[in-house]
């Protein structure tokens, strides 16, 4: 395989909505390119992507597939991509290492919530777009629907370089106002007749020609002088201006194919080779250690992994773009993460599942590597005279929790195995063991995503698995002072046991200091503070422990068993077994036995007092409240309102953000389950929302009473 330069290779990622004919447009390219030499089909399982058993299963893509193709004497590595947002990983990396993006629109359809997220990402990687309305052929194909649609989400910079003739079952024919000619096809080879466009269609090419002009001379003084001068622009100032205000993200050029019968394909790939951005046209990662490099092959190797798959018989297999340098076979490389070694056996050029052995791969390409020993997605490999480090893709975070559960018992260890790995395969999914609340937490995008997951146990680890609501980590408080005593007493004929604790406790406020004084009904109690230690826990608030002992009731040395009584009741929690926090104890007296008190005692007398204590000082369970922000269609707006006030929300403001409604809200976890499918229900899937933690809050008292009696039903099942 010929070794390309930098400036002849062309990234590019197919991104958009399912079912906008994303692989059969790379399929397309592929058979234009020469390298497949029969075009596959999505519908008969054998196209280039989509080559997964779970994407054959499916009907669609569920991971990104990275494959390449030739045009022009360049190099077009292309990224097809899933079109549900849910498995958006692919999506989010493919633009992390593509200069282009191709967002394929249904012409059926318009445009729809896929498109929009796949936008979204777009924008967030500062990545070029070219809009491809695609299956123009179809009978209900609608071009002025579907770009009056793409003109009211993106606005002027959507821009037409082409347009169908005749949009439908008879579309043959594209008008092309960047080259002013028809491209006209009357088979499916993808080869075009190309003429002068014909006198009928002549006003309306030179007005979008001309529209195209302005667009592009607005990209940069020089031309816009030379617009001014001669009143138009050459084909090549007309490709400088668009190429600078793709790289702006002020203009969008539309571009007409039916990929299936490969019209207007070979036209998109002439515009890619000549006007795309090449690999340094974009910018570079950001570098957050070691040396600064550029995207040029004179400089020292380096390379970002953008992606970890595992195949059958074939193992790990680790995608990669070269930063700088050159990559070559048997070249050793430094992971900037974990400082070890790692050689490059053998360097190739995937298409799908099959690969092409190559002797090198200059900076800006992208390609794949085996059987390296543990470098993963999202590290960088560098010559160890640089020690480069590149900045690691950021991924959503995720909007759906479940705990996963074997439904054999003795499946359990396996399932915490199989779910250890599959973080290194899709890095949207988070996993988490939760030691609070003993579940094994997945955090994903969205119930589809899940699904995919649930695919891969039932039909490759063959495990059964159950998806469960997953519990709330709540926490437990008191809201007013409490006296408790208690003396633990044991007699067994050797030594005893004996240890007394009088205790109070009150509520913990930030800055507040230990109080001399407490009165409980008629009885005053004095407190003489003599320490004070504050711990902060793990869990989050704090606990205060107060000695303050005098006469020496209490020997000091029992003073950590008892807080560490308090501690082990703590986390256990006295209402609901859910964590305590924000509380001072005071430890005012108590009796010691010369012979029988040891740390037992005490642990045992402080942890009973302090449980007593808590149930009398105005427990309230604590709830986990999130913060929320929903981007819904204004048309939704007062469905997704309604919505949120049944989940207990508090609405903090409303207003409006690129074309969507933005609702601000405070929502209790609890009432957030399943909130990904609701929304997409509620919005036709165009609803986006984003949560963080905010902090807890007091639980109303029907939901404390509710909270209560479940938690009592669970301990008499035990």
């Amino acid at each position: 395989m010929k070794v390309y330069k930098t400036d002849e290779v062309r990234n590019i990622a197919l991104i958009g909505n399912a079912g906008s004919g994303k692989t059969t447009l790379a399929e397309a390219m592929l058979f234009e390119g020469g390298i497949i030499k029969r075009k596959g089909d999505v519908g008969s399982k054998n196209t280039v992507s989509d080559y997964n058993p779970i994407e054959q299963d499916y009907g669609n893509s569920v991971f990104s597939t990275l494959m390449h193709t030739e045009y022009n004497g360049k190099k077009i590595n292309i990224m097809d991509t899933p079109g549900m947002d849910d498995l958006c990983g692919g999506v989010v990396s493919s633009l992390s290492v593509t200069a282009l993006g191709l967002l394929t629109v249904n012409a059926s359809n318009g445009i729809e919530a896929g498109t929009e997220a796949a936008a979204r990402h777009a924008d967030n990687a500062r990545t070029p777009l070219v809009v491809v309305f695609n299956q123009l052929d179809h009978e209900n194909s609608n071009y002025d629907s579907t770009l009056d649609q793409c003109k009211t989400t993106f606005g002027n910079k959507t821009t037409i370089v082409q347009y169908p003739v005749d949009a439908g079952t008879g579309f043959s024919a594209i008008i092309d106002v960047l080259k002013m000619k028809m491209y006209t096809y009357k088979d499916d080879s993808g080869k075009p007749e190309i003429s002068d466009i014909p006198e009928s269609e002549m006003e309306k090419a030179e007005e979008l020609h001309n529209e195209l002009v302005e667009k592009a001379a607005e990209n940069e003084e020089a031309l816009m002088e030379l617009y001014f001068d001669k009143g138009t622009l050459t084909e090549d100032e007309m490709r400088k201006g668009i190429k600078l205000g793709m790289l702006d993200l002020t203009l969008l050029p539309v571009f007409c194919t039916c990929a299936k019968k490969s019209i207007g394909v070979g036209r998109l790939m002439e515009f890619i080779t000549n006007i795309a951005p090449t690999p340094k046209e974009k910018k570079m990662g950001k570098i957050v250690a070691g040396k600064e490099v550029t995207m040029d092959a004179s400089q020292p190797p380096s390379l970002f992994v953008f992606k970890t798959a595992v195949e059958p018989h074939v193992g790990e297999i680790t995608y990669f773009k070269v930063m700088s340098g050159v990559v070559k076979e048997g070249l050793d490389l430094i992971n900037s993460k974990t400082g070890n070694k790692e050689r490059l056996s053998q360097v190739f050029v995937p298409d799908g599942k099959s690969r092409e052995k190559v002797d090198e791969l200059h900076a800006g390409d992208l390609g794949c590597t085996v059987k390296l020993k543990e470098t993963r997605f999202n590290q960088t490999l560098a010559a160890k005279e640089i020690g480069t480090a590149f900045a690691p893709i950021v991924f959503p975070t995720p909007r759906h929790t479940v705990a996963a559960k074997a439904v054999n018992d003795s499946d359990d260890e396996k399932v915490g195995e199989i779910l250890s790995k599959i973080k290194y395969e899709d890095p949207t999914y988070v996993i988490e063991y939760s030691k609070e609340l003993k579940q094994q937490l997945i955090h994903a995008q969205g119930e589809y995503h899940l699904n995919v997951l649930k695919w891969y146990f039932d039909h490759v680890h063959k495990v059964e698995v159950e998806y469960l609501k997953p519990k709330i980590p709540y926490r437990e408080t008191i809201t007013k002072p409490a006296q408790a005593d208690y003396r633990h007493k044991k007699q067994s004929g050797g030594a005893g046991q004996f240890g007394e604790v009088h205790m109070i406790i009150e509520p913990y406020e930030e800055g507040a200091a230990p109080k001399t004084m407490f009165k409980f009904g008629d009885k005053e109690q004095k407190i003489s503070v003599r320490a004070v230690e504050e711990h902060k826990l793990d869990w989050g608030g704090k606990l205060v422990f107060v000695n303050s002992i005098v006469g020496g009731s209490i020997d000091a040395r029992f003073l950590p068993a008892i807080l560490k009584g308090i501690m082990e009741k703590i986390e256990e929690g006295p209402l609901t077994g859910s964590y305590a926090r924000d509380i001072i104890v005071y430890i005012y007296d108590g009796k010691m036995h010369p012979v029988d008190s040891n740390e037992i005692s005490f642990k045992l007398a402080g942890r009973n007092a302090f449980s007593m204590a808590f149930k009398n000082a105005g427990p309230k369970i604590l709830e986990p409240i999130l913060n929320l922000e929903v981007w819904v269609p204004s048309d939704r707006m007062g469905d997704a309102m309604s919505d949120l006030q049944g989940r207990r929300a508090m609405i903090m403001g409303m207003g409006s953000e690129k074309g969507m409604e933005k609702i601000t809200a405070k929502v209790p976890q609890k009432e957030m389950y399943k909130y990904t499918t609701s929304l997409s229900s509620i919005t036709g899937g165009r609803g986006v929302f984003k949560i963080s933690f905010d902090g807890y809050e007091k639980v109303p008292s029907d939901v404390q009473e509710e909270l209560l009696k479940a938690y009592e039903a669970e301990q008499e099942e035990e």
